[in-house]
């Protein structure tokens, strides 16, 4: 009878992923066109006599309540200086990240057939690594200084747990980001398994835009953290069980399971060899068997209670 069950199982996985690599190579050929505009070239080989044309060119990235004056003191300025030709030095050639936004604007393609390629420009921002990147209907900011490598000059001073993740390959998972925050909808959040779920529904949004990638690149840990979490995955879910916290509303849990920190807060000796964030990763987890065991779609998720999701997800932690 085992050998029974472990082959259906086999034959399942087998069909599963035919079914996978056939939706991949259909959503291949929807015509995207993606072009990155360079701004921050520009911007770095701009002159006074040549700003009114880039101003012209890009009317929104100059603010009218300053006059050229402020621009060409930035462009003498030596820390942008120093900005841009690390920025050069480091993205030489654009097709390093372009290729996967491409597959990124594909799949969203695929899944919103209304959405629109908006214009992706780069630019420079005094490393502001809190907006990485910005995402409207039309525009796409990506503030290439915030990756650059965490090991990089420029970010010294910055913890280790943010930093880890200031490289050119994090660009797309930042990008699917910002359009999950967009198609979610979820209005209250009030427990730590609200949060839960919905950290958990954009990390799933990501496992449909951005099959490409990783596991650890679409959570934004190293190899290494997400090896212990997955090997730790029983044991942080029976604490959340067994000390009632799913459904507790102390917004301290948010600092201990959800927020970016160095490591997750069990008060226990492990704490420092955990990563931060494991409330989003459990998420991640019940919403990937949610979406397994119901037949429903991705939009239809992304709007579904914490509740719903939860109970109808017949979540069991690897052991």
């Amino acid at each position: 009878m085992r050998k029974i069950v472990s082959v259906f199982v086999f034959i399942c996985f087998v069909f599963s992923c035919e079914t996978e690599s056939k939706l991949e190579k259909e959503i291949a050929k929807i015509d995207v066109t993606v072009n990155v505009e360079r701004f921050d070239k520009l911007f770095a080989r701009v002159t006074p006599n040549s700003l009114p044309k880039l101003k012209s060119d890009y009317p929104f990235m100059f603010s009218k309540r300053y006059n050229d004056s402020v621009w060409i003191d930035r462009i003498n300025d030596t820390l942008q200086q120093q900005l841009n030709a690390e920025v050069e030095k480091a993205f030489a050639v654009d097709n390093n990240f372009e290729d996967e936004i491409l597959s990124l604007f594909q799949h969203l393609k695929y899944y919103y057939k209304a959405f629109r390629t908006p214009r992706i420009i780069t630019v420079t921002s005094d490393v502001d690594y809190r907006n990485k990147t910005i995402v409207t209907d039309t525009i796409v900011l990506i503030a290439l200084d915030t990756y650059l490598g965490q090991d990089h000059e420029f970010y010294v001073s910055i913890q280790n747990f943010i930093k880890q993740n200031f490289r050119s390959s994090q660009i797309v998972s930042d990008l699917a980001t910002q359009y999950a925050r967009q198609q979610i909808y979820q209005p209250k959040r009030k427990s730590l398994l609200d949060e839960m779920i919905y950290y958990g529904k954009e990390l799933y949004f990501k496992d449909a835009m951005i099959p490409f990638k990783e596991d650890e690149e679409k959570i934004g840990y190293t190899k290494e953290q997400l090896e212990w979490a997955l090997d730790n995955e029983s044991y942080i879910w029976r604490y959340f069980v067994e000390r009632e916290l799913l459904f507790d509303t102390n917004t301290k849990l948010l600092e201990r399971f959800i927020n970016p920190a160095p490591f997750s807060k069990f008060n226990l000796e492990l704490d420092a060899e955990s990563p931060g964030r494991l409330g989003q990763y459990i998420g991640w987890q019940i919403v990937r068997a949610y979406m397994k065991n119901n037949d429903v779609t991705l939009q239809q998720m992304l709007s579904a209670t914490a509740e719903d999701i939860f109970n109808n997800s017949k979540f069991k932690p690897r052991k």
